[in-house]
């Protein structure tokens, strides 16, 4: 398992001396101000979202790139592209944010939740090929907490299958699968810049990157109201001269598409974002690094397998609780861990499928009405409950998040410090 390394104290804090304060610094003010200067009007006058794209791609090793207002839509939009709809099934694992799974709803096709390994905590390709079916059109595995899946065994199920693999890279940037880029693996890569985020673009946004013309083509459009002018390339001319596209017979929706496009001001910020995004990765690497030093001796505390070859980029440290070797449950931990001065203590999201909304499958109402009853869907998928995915409901209860955002190293010692005191607490 890779090992997490202490970093020396002046590297770290020379890090974070680039870290400006509240995430805004001179060229988000810089970017933001040619803007405003250049004015708004129906296109974009300071070619901001063509640069960040441009910046996007080069950075994540893609050939292509679009920005959208979320992370959500950048999901909806590839599962669309790639011909998602009514009847299909798509493999989401259970372990995750939900708008993972709501995406495939979005497209009014069935979610099919995977279980996840015990050690990694991610998608287990194994049980993604207990669940192909006929009806299984995509995959989207989740790069959680900021560390890969296994994606060779993923791709050659796809392969096999005829599937689209959607990268769910949220909470992963410049993280590494075997000397691969994150994001660069499967067909399509999806973003997120929300807040608390590696990077930002004001709250919200998001982007997909893709090496496929065609594919990211289809993609844009999709996000674009169908336009026809829209190419995969950013800089590609959408003009169509004036004659025709002011004539009363132009057709300007050849194909069906949504307005999922980045506002400027958001590209703004996210371009002067990107510009340190090393640095806001190497800040939660150390952070990182200072839990692992206070707590990797301690037997009930067991860390998130990072497995050799995969570059973790640490948007949370996840430690599993042994409650049994603790001799405490997980709340008794936190709440000491909160007394000694820790910034909280998250817990993992609920298993999606025990979520009441996909209990009940309320998702249009009554639900006879979710995708699971379509005409269309021959599948067998018709509920959700509790079994469906027993590695995932084991682990789920135990698992403990530790921030690992914060721009102020000697905040992040103190958190540290108040692991450390926890753990001698109950040592």
């Amino acid at each position: 398992m890779e090992q997490i390394r202490r970093y020396a104290d002046d590297h770290a804090r020379e890090v974070f001396s680039r870290l400006p304060k509240g995430r805004v610094g001179e060229n988000d003010r810089k970017y933001m101000n040619e803007v405003l200067d250049a004015g708004f009007g129906n296109s974009d006058r300071s070619d901001m979202n063509v640069r960040f794209e441009k910046a996007l791609a080069k950075k994540f090793s893609a050939h292509y790139a679009v920005t959208c207002s979320n992370g959500t839509v950048s999901l909806h939009a590839c599962l669309l592209a790639a011909g998602v709809g009514p009847g299909d099934e798509v493999l989401v694992p259970c372990l995750t944010a939900v708008a993972t799974a709501t995406a495939v709803l979005y497209c009014y096709a069935v979610p099919v939740f995977v279980d996840i390994l015990g050690d990694t905590f991610l998608m287990d390709p194994q049980d993604a090929r207990r669940k192909v079916t006929a009806h299984t059109k995509a995959i989207i595995p989740v790069s959680l907490y900021g560390l890969a899946c296994d994606m060779d065994p993923i791709m050659d199920l796809a392969k096999e299958y005829g599937l689209t693999v959607i990268e769910d890279n949220a909470q992963c940037y410049l993280g590494t699968y075997k000397g691969r880029p994150v994001g660069s693996i499967g067909h399509a890569a999806s973003y997120s810049f929300q807040g608390s985020k590696h990077m930002t673009t004001g709250g919200d946004g998001g982007a997909v990157t893709c090496n496929d013309r065609d594919y990211m083509r289809k993609i844009k459009r999709v996000m674009g109201f169908g336009y026809p002018t829209i190419e995969a390339e950013s800089d590609a001319p959408r003009t169509v001269p004036r004659d025709i596209r002011q004539d009363w017979n132009f057709k300007r929706h050849p194909t069906f598409g949504y307005n999922f496009r980045m506002p400027v001001t958001s590209a703004a910020l996210g371009l002067a974002q990107l510009e340190r995004l090393e640095d806001l990765v190497e800040a939660r690497r150390i952070i990182a690094g200072l839990y692992e030093e206070v707590s990797a001796a301690v037997p009930w505390l067991i860390r998130q397998h990072v497995p050799d070859g995969y570059g973790h980029t640490w948007w949370a440290y996840v430690c599993r609780v042994d409650e049994q070797l603790l001799g405490q449950d997980w709340r008794t931990f936190r709440k000491k861990f909160i007394e000694f001065g820790g910034d909280g203590l998250y817990s993992a999201w609920c298993p999606i499928h025990l979520e009441p909304t996909f209990a009940q499958m309320n998702f249009y109402g009554d639900a006879y009405r979710a995708p699971h009853f379509h005409h269309l869907y021959k599948g067998t998928v018709k509920n959700y409950s509790r079994g469906d995915c027993p590695v995932c409901e084991r682990i789920q209860p135990t698992l403990a998040q530790f921030k690992t955002s914060f721009q102020d190293y000697d905040i992040a010692l103190r958190q540290a410090e108040a692991l450390k005191h926890t753990i001698d607490y109950f040592s």
